[in-house]
């Protein structure tokens, strides 16, 4: 039982890392805690409680978890601090050891956050850590479906990973695919659009696996959602290529609120690294999916996400990679340099690649992928477009995105409050002073 009353008039303070996944669920928790009367804290104001969800991809990532440990520890000294999240499930020991912190919780645990929160909150007087030891064992899936501070709103609708890369401690941190029904994911798609929302993001792990939990298909998922009145627009955050079925593409071209947006991982376009990996295609499939989707879409947004200085990955094989994705239709790169996670079996891989070749690599796939992305965007200047507008600060320029993930800037001259949250339509103009966004116009 929930003691609420331990909550009343209380601030917390809220430091998410890594993926939409955790600011989903991040902002989840902030919403459940404000229902029970906590506020969040104001800047330059002091929390009583401060919630770390961490990440753990690379040893950057754990790096920068235990920097905002101790960054929110001084800030809030006398905060009741909770830190969840893969580092908290990986290295629960460390975490436990640093200074400040009350209560660790693993990846099983954290769907009862609120509950371990207002136990300890009470007994407060020691360190308490709960973890699931085995992935197996990690069964619990916490429902998302929030916006935070921004517009467009993050539904999680599946969590965990049956894949086991080389590289990756994913499904040690999260445990086995898992999923909610398709009428409870409805459920939350329609609260949101009684709640203002226009835009969703389908958020997961490995979101195509939906379904393994309760016997469903990712695509009877899309068609369901695709009916909820009041959503205008749905994005799709991550999709491995083997589960991006042709049927899926076909049906999200022609229908109502799916927009031409994918966000696809390759990792590596050599055939040779992609079996060390053990991904679960080689790089014909890949090219096979992005050539369908320009077939039936050929506005579309696609980005992708690229792995370098993996073990294994001799020059010859990153060269395959280049000169793979230079030659494909596809409009942004997110380039993430190999870092060896205690555990992973791409540790017995014997070729290293030095860090200064993993830095040269990833330079010149940044600078390609830039080209790819100021290309797309040329092709649209003077086009009519509709934008999803965000909140700006009073004064400042706003910024939306159009169905095809163009981000557009409109002049703080024209840019009026009431905007937020609203389509509109614009003209395209030329690129912004950065070249981050194409400035635009409104019709009217």
């Amino acid at each position: 039982m929930i003691d609420t009353s331990v909550f009343q008039g209380k601030k917390a303070a809220y430091f998410t890392l890594g993926c939409k996944l955790n600011f989903s669920e991040t902002s989840t928790f902030a919403k459940m805690l404000q229902e029970m009367g906590v506020q969040t804290v104001a800047k330059g104001e002091q929390a009583d409680i401060c919630l770390i969800n961490t990440c753990s991809v690379t040893e950057v990532a754990d790096h920068k978890c235990r920097q905002a440990i101790h960054r929110l520890v001084r800030q809030h000294p006398n905060a009741f601090v909770v830190v969840t999240g893969c580092y908290a499930q990986l290295k629960p020991e460390r975490v436990s050891k640093i200074e400040g912190v009350d209560l660790v919780l693993g990846a099983n645990e954290k769907a009862d956050l609120i509950q371990f929160l207002s136990d300890g909150f009470i007994s407060r007087n020691s360190v308490a850590t709960y973890r699931t030891q085995k992935t197996k064992d990690i069964k619990s899936f916490a429902p998302s479906c929030s916006r935070g501070n921004r517009t467009r709103y993050f539904l999680k609708v599946q969590d965990g990973c049956d894949y086991f890369c080389t590289y990756c401690t994913i499904p040690y941190a999260r445990g086995f695919s898992r999923n909610p029904t398709i009428v409870s994911l409805v459920r939350q798609a329609e609260e949101a659009a009684r709640e203002g929302g226009k835009e969703i993001v389908l958020t997961g792990v490995n979101i195509g696996d939906f379904g393994k939990t309760t016997g469903e298909h990712f695509l009877d998922l899309v068609k369901a959602l695709d009916g909820v009145e009041g959503i205008q627009r749905y994005r799709i955050s991550s999709l491995e290529p083997d589960l991006l079925s042709d049927e899926l593409i076909d049906y999200c071209a022609r229908s109502r609120a799916f927009m031409p947006h994918y966000h696809i991982p390759l990792q590596s376009g050599s055939d040779t690294v992609l079996k060390l990996m053990h991904r679960h295609y080689d790089r014909q499939l890949f090219a096979d999916k992005i050539h369908r989707i320009k077939e039936v879409m050929p506005d579309a947004f696609i980005g992708v996400d690229v792995m370098v200085g993996c073990r294994g990955e001799t020059p010859e094989c990153f060269e395959e990679t280049y000169d793979f994705l230079r030659e494909l239709d596809v409009t942004q790169l997110h380039v993430f340099p190999y870092s060896e996670r205690p555990g992973t079996s791409a540790l017995s891989i014997p070729y290293v690649v030095a860090d200064a070749d993993k830095r040269e690599r990833s330079k010149r796939l940044l600078d390609l992928s830039d080209e790819k992305t100021h290309a797309f965007y040329q092709r649209y200047i003077g086009s009519e477009a509709e934008v999803l507008f965000e909140k700006a600060p009073r004064g400042k320029a706003m910024h939306g995105f159009t169905k095809n993930y163009i981000r557009v800037e409109l002049a703080p001259s024209e840019a009026r409050e009431e905007y937020d949250n609203q389509l509109m339509k614009v003209q395209l103009g030329d690129f912004n002073h950065d070249k981050t966004a194409l400035k635009a116009t409104l019709y009217g």
